[in-house]
């Protein structure tokens, strides 16, 4: 990691010198890239991700355990949506698949705001639940699971290369409200990246064209998040879940609601007793630093 490090400042370093050269700014093209480039290595070196300052996209996966995790999902979500409102940030939902009690099967949503991707992305991981469930006549304790998602939104086409030979659209009729003309005809969207199988479903806008391009947008960032977990496994020789292929003893946080009250985070060891106030006001404030400084 320090031999990185240096290299970068090394880099960075001759990159300062050619701007301190008058002849730098006579090819402009050439010079603005060689700024973008210098600007990215300072932000990597700072502590700052390439893509910190992106808008988030989450999407919340539910395990096995039916109701009772499709629940906890619905409680995640909202947990977000407090945690963005307090921020100033937007929600926008992208898809969700609900289940008739209000939980969601799976869901994804665009946090929009400063720095949102680089605040959240490290929520991403299994997050367990353990209460008393409200869908169990017994009452018993049982045990949730929900990964949670998330991943850079790209503004532009050059940020993340995707060439188009390698992605497959195809289209289905939006899942929204019945009776809506928009919805009888084929405005959903999935995008596959075919070399590996990752895909994204978007049916929020009203065209097939605005849909297409959100998908798009978020198979980049599926993409980016998969080579980036493959480089940090090879860099420092760590396991990390796969975005493809959910690893639910791979558990980052645990919510306890039964028999005590505690929300503990297993990688920082932050911990604290008032749950409500993390999965009803959306406290995550102590995690994300701590993740941060990680």
């Amino acid at each position: 990691m320090e031999e990185n490090k240096q290299a970068i400042q090394k880099k960075i370093e001759e990159f300062e010198a050619q701007m301190g050269d008058p002849v730098f700014w006579q090819d402009k093209v050439k010079a603005q890239t060689i700024i973008k480039e210098y600007n990215d290595l300072k932000a990597e070196i700072e502590g700052e991700g390439k893509y910190d300052r992106l808008n988030a996209v989450i999407t919340l996966f539910s395990g096995a355990g039916g109701d009772d995790s499709e629940d906890f999902s619905r409680m995640l979500f909202e947990m977000y949506g407090k945690f963005a409102q307090k921020k100033g940030w937007g929600i926008y939902l992208l898809h969700k698949n609900e289940n008739d009690h209000g939980g969601f099967r799976n869901i994804t949503f665009e946090v929009q705001g400063k720095n949102a991707y680089g605040e959240l992305n490290k929520e991403s991981g299994v997050h367990r639940l353990v209460r008393i469930s409200p869908f169990n006549a017994a009452k018993k304790r049982h045990t949730s699971f929900s990964m949670v998602e998330v991943i850079p939104k790209f503004e532009k086409v050059g940020d993340f290369e995707l060439p188009e030979k390698e992605v497959e659209i195809s289209y289905a009729k939006s899942s929204g409200p019945g009776g809506q003309n928009v919805n009888k005809r084929e405005t959903a969207v999935r995008a596959v990246h075919v070399p590996t199988g990752i895909s994204a479903h978007v049916e929020s806008e009203r065209s097939q064209g605005q849909n297409k391009e959100r998908a798009i947008a978020i198979l980049k960032g599926k993409l980016h998040k998969a080579l980036e977990e493959e480089r940090i496994k090879k860099q420092e020789n760590m396991y990390i879940s796969k975005t493809t292929s959910i690893e639910w003893g791979n558990q980052i946080r645990s919510y306890v609601l039964h028999p005590y009250k505690m929300v503990k985070d297993h990688r920082t060891g932050v911990e604290t007793s008032d749950v409500e106030a993390v999965l009803e006001d959306g406290a995550l404030e102590a995690f994300v630093e701590a993740e941060k400084k990680m």
